[in-house]
């Protein structure tokens, strides 16, 4: 694909299936380039791109060109590039992935650069723990996030709901789903039925995180059924989105639910509250994902909502650590950035940024402090396969949401190829 313009790339940026390269370009031919990939949506990408022309701006002779992506293509575009050695030279990197990618290859560790183009002497200690593998920095935490349930505020008044959404459990969720199917004219909430990161949560909550210090699965049959059958009681019932709308996999923002005003409530991590309020005409609030009333523990987490990783392919190393320094110690850069994508991991930032957050940066911030004693400790990376073990869970559930299969019998099986597609990966 042919180089464009700043201004041609952000005219097309979309959550557009195919891979778009949307470069950068400084006034004058750089001497050097590096490439940064992303998964995005528009809010991110504007974000990144005025980043980039800060950067640029500082270090003329560097070109820096931008791909973005949406998630449900990124990482089949990420697997692509891998095996044809043609990284970019950063990448954003998730935690679900992390080990993975280390695992391959295909990430260079951060740890010689740390006081040598990289400071990192402002980070918090636990988000940057965050990214090691066997005691090397790969990944440089640029956010913080938790599992958020996004809720149409107007909505809920209209339904007459007045309920905890940071303390409330299973029942009480679905009954505000009732309430909202039976008062308004939306549904209570999106059918989660296909969200592993979810049906994680629930796992969680029942005594269990889905894998263990091994890399085995250890969720069980018994928890993805009771997960299924929860959200298939609602589905049958009318009151959450039906199954034409479930089976579509990874849409993006803009179809969600609380974005087309079809339901009252979308699943999301925090990180993405501010794109989301930005989609949505009505004031939105922040729930917490239900807890199971005597449960075992907290479902959810705080995690890192993304990292930035040196690939394997990077060829102008010292570039790429400069740029990724700005990211996270350039006040110009960082209040661009701001929370979209999540909680800055330097304190400094964080100080520097709160006077200037918009409504939905402080609706994250309120939220983020809400939840920190009603979360439950990271769960450990998931080991190779983590990948193909979700499209088995989206791929399984739903025959479950069509009505071609049991909750049981499917639980039972997806298990079980869960287990032998770690098996097979290691």
């Amino acid at each position: 694909m042919g180089r464009m313009t700043r201004r041609q790339a952000l005219g097309t940026i979309s959550g557009a299936a195919a891979a778009t390269a949307l470069p950068a370009l400084p006034a004058m031919a750089a001497d050097r380039t590096i490439r940064h990939f992303w998964w995005g949506n528009p809010e991110r990408d504007r974000r990144t791109f005025e980043v980039i022309d800060v950067f640029q701006k500082n270090h003329s002779d560097v070109e820096v060109s931008g791909e973005t992506i949406g998630w449900g293509d990124y990482w089949t575009k990420m697997a692509t590039q891998t095996a044809g050695r043609n990284m970019a030279d950063l990448v954003q990197m998730d935690y679900r992935f992390l080990f993975e990618y280390v695992r391959r290859g295909a990430l260079q560790p951060l740890d010689d650069h740390i006081g040598n183009g990289l400071d990192l002497s402002n980070f918090d200690a636990g988000p940057l723990s965050g990214g090691m593998v066997d005691g090397k920095l790969y990944a440089l935490n640029i956010g913080s996030n938790s599992q958020v349930v996004p809720f149409n505020t107007r909505l809920f008044e209209e339904a007459g709901i007045d309920a905890d959404v940071i303390n409330w459990t299973r029942e009480e969720f679905a009954a505000a789903c009732e309430q909202v199917a039976t008062q308004t004219n939306a549904k209570g909430a999106d059918d989660f039925s296909l969200l592993i990161e979810y049906m994680e949560a629930w796992a969680r909550q029942e005594g269990r995180d889905f894998y263990d210090a091994d890399g085995n699965v250890t969720a069980t049959a018994e928890d993805v059924a009771g997960y299924w059958a929860y959200w298939g009681e609602m589905r049958d019932a009318g009151i959450v989105m039906d199954k034409n709308h479930t089976v579509i996999l990874d849409k993006p923002m803009s179809e969600w639910g609380i974005v087309t005003g079809e339901s009252a409530m979308s699943p999301c991590w925090s990180n993405q509250l501010v794109a989301v309020q930005g989609l949505v005409g009505d004031a939105i609030g922040a729930a917490m994902v239900a807890h199971k009333e005597g449960g075992a523990g907290w479902g959810q987490f705080i995690k890192p909502s993304m990292f930035m990783s040196l690939t394997r392919d990077a060829d102008d190393v010292e570039a790429a650590i400069m740029y990724m320094n700005d990211w996270i110690n350039n006040p110009e850069a960082t209040a661009i950035l701001g929370l979209e994508r999540g909680i800055p991991a330097n304190p400094m930032v964080r100080e520097a940024l709160a006077p200037s957050f918009t409504p939905p940066e402080k609706l994250s911030v309120d939220y983020f402090n809400a939840i920190q004693d009603k979360v439950g400790p990271l769960p450990l990376p998931a080991p190779k396969g983590a990948g193909e073990v979700r499209d088995a869970f989206m791929r399984i559930g739903t025959d479950v949401v069509l009505g071609n299969m049991d909750a049981a019998e499917a639980a039972g099986i997806f298990i079980e190829d869960a287990q032998s597609i770690v098996d097979r990966a290691r």
